[in-house]
């Protein structure tokens, strides 16, 4: 049985708007849309190149416990318009009740509207392991041992 993600809409949300959604059977993500508040909808927001913004999604989420949510770019409008998250993937807490937003960056050469509906990043649920943290005298060692940076075997 599938974990359930409770949602809220956010009171000016545009509640016309789909939900997020698995677009395939097999998609990993489900895309997440813009919903912008009323006073953007119509115009949309410019995003200048370089330039961050948190849109707005209308939602609130209650993630089970257990599980985080990751919010990772949408390859289309990375590749065509070099929109993306600059903090890839972002992770949000099952604890986090507050608004979801999607941190957007323009590494475009050219301003980029989003407009209202428009999806633009995808969701990721995952479990979530919490360690405990100990010191020790030595670690295992492994074939690899300490190459790091630039020890994929090629020169």
């Amino acid at each position: 049985m599938s974990p359930v993600l409770n949602i809220l809409w956010e009171e000016w949300a545009d509640r016309s708007l789909p939900l997020p959604s698995y677009e395939t059977a097999g998609a990993a993500g489900a895309d997440i849309r813009a919903n912008l508040p009323p006073e953007t909808r119509e115009e949309g927001i410019a995003l200048a190149p370089m330039e961050r913004r948190i849109v707005a999604t209308g939602l609130r989420v209650e993630i089970p416990q257990g599980f985080e949510m990751q919010i990772r770019p949408r390859s289309g409008l990375a590749l065509k318009h070099g929109i993306t998250l600059p903090n890839t993937p972002g992770t949000i807490d099952s604890d986090y009740r507050g608004p979801l937003g999607v941190l957007l960056v323009n590494f475009g050469g050219a301003p980029y509207t989003i407009h209202h509906g428009d999806r633009i990043a995808q969701m990721i649920v995952a479990p979530v392991v919490q360690v405990r943290f100990e010191v020790v005298e030595a670690l295992g060692d492994t074939a690899r041992g300490t190459g790091g940076f630039g020890s994929t075997g090629r020169g």
